[in-house]
């Protein structure tokens, strides 16, 4: 029996309500293989997903590869110097043209040699010439649009897809201070996990916890002081504040920057915490001195790739105390990140579960109501479009 009905959409209604009325979306969304292959096309294949640092690839012939709901996916630096996102598969016989990263002037299918530009064009195809109706044109790399926001690389797979920066507008003044762009840091690390990726984007924007779960780790950060600003509709994500009891609070043992503040930062801004949510995968964790980046590549209805990576500015790399205070801030934080997983995988084990509710919101729970908003109205308008001209019911549900 499918699970795709218009009464299953119907019932995301009530969870995009305000947030004094409205209940979790249903368990299903989270453990339903039909519905993560749904949640393709509805999210994966049309919106901007982040892929990395534009620093990553400095030079003409720089490259790394990197995947989102399966799809293997390469980002180059060509030789015009901009930078080409494109599918990794061959389209001779699906082999991966590209794997790990390096410097090249091209990419070469291992398997039958077939040869790619860096842009994807098909500039060889060995003994080919007695092929029927070949056409090497037809042949290249599928493209992939590419987009850089204030440092951060983000691809569509949608070619008729809006421009990331048209919908960027009402999250600019609360960033421009912290210019991402500039900032630097060491090579991310990347993980797998056994559960939703929006079980890991819910806590990564959850601020009900923070003063639960993570009791005396950054009391100073309490979940009394959560804020959740609304953004337009339209717009491609959203963001939370969190102010903090003392000026720039940070996840150390002295609850303190260790690193340069950044230059630019109001007063105000210095006495909270901001986070960022561009779903369906890039959140920030935005400090005064580091910027905490998480991008997440759902593999499954049970598990999703996690990079985590942090961005300073230049000259905290150049100190000399560099890597100890580093390690200061990171034992830290791993003792809270492991109280975070640890829930992730029992809420995942819990969404499977016969009793799984469909819960109710504290309003230090906003964050999740303008998540389940972004969501559903994708939802609803991928379910529109799979159930053909039949006039949509959406408009009666909101």
């Amino acid at each position: 029996m499918t699970l795709l009905t218009n009464q299953f959409f119907d019932s995301f209604a009530s969870s995009v309500k305000p947030t004094e009325e409205a209940e979790t979306l249903p368990p299903e969304i989270y453990t339903s293989d039909e519905f993560y292959r749904f949640e393709k096309e509805a999210l994966f294949y049309r919106e901007w997903l982040c892929v990395g640092r534009q620093e990553w690839v400095p030079e003409s012939g720089d490259y790394f590869t990197t995947s989102h709901a399966g799809e293997p996916i390469i980002l180059a630096r060509g030789r015009d110097g901009e930078l080409k996102a494109m599918s990794a598969v061959c389209q001779h016989r699906a082999m991966l043209v590209a794997e790990g990263k390096g410097n090249s002037r091209g990419f070469v299918c291992p398997y039958h040699h077939w040869s790619y530009d860096l842009d994807g064009t098909l500039v060889g195809a060995p003994a080919m010439s007695k092929t029927c109706n070949f056409d090497k044109a037809k042949n290249n790399l599928p493209k992939l649009q590419v987009e850089v926001w204030h440092g951060f690389v983000f691809v569509n797979f949608d070619p008729e897809a809006p421009s990331l920066s048209s919908r960027m507008a009402p999250l600019e003044s609360v960033v421009a201070n912290y210019d991402f762009e500039k900032l630097r840091g060491p090579e991310p690390v990347a993980h797998e996990y056994a559960w939703n990726w929006k079980v890991q984007f819910e806590n990564n924007n959850d601020g009900y916890h923070a003063s639960r779960l993570h009791q005396g780790l950054h009391d100073y950060i309490p979940s009394s002081m959560a804020s959740f600003p609304e953004v337009p509709k339209e717009t491609a994500g959203y963001y939370r504040l969190n102010g903090s009891t003392h000026k720039n609070a940070s996840f150390n043992p002295t609850e303190k920057a260790l690193f340069p503040i950044f230059p630019k930062l109001t007063e105000e801004e210095q006495n909270r915490l901001l986070f960022v949510n561009l779903p369906p995968t890039l959140s920030l964790v935005v400090l005064n001195d580091v910027v905490i980046y998480l991008i997440m590549d759902a593999r499954g209805p049970d598990k999703h790739g996690l990079t985590f990576g942090s961005l300073y500015l230049p000259e905290a790399l150049e100190d000399p105390e560099f890597e100890k205070k580093r390690t200061m801030n990171d034992e830290h934080t791993a003792d809270i990140v492991a109280q975070d997983l640890h829930v992730d995988l029992l809420v995942q084990q819990g969404l499977n579960s016969k009793f799984a509710p469909r819960g109710r919101y504290s309003w230090q729970e906003d964050a999740q109501r303008q998540f389940n908003q972004w969501l559903v109205d994708r939802y609803w308008d991928e379910w529109d479009r799979q159930r053909g001209p039949s006039a949509p019911v959406t408009k009666l549900r909101a």
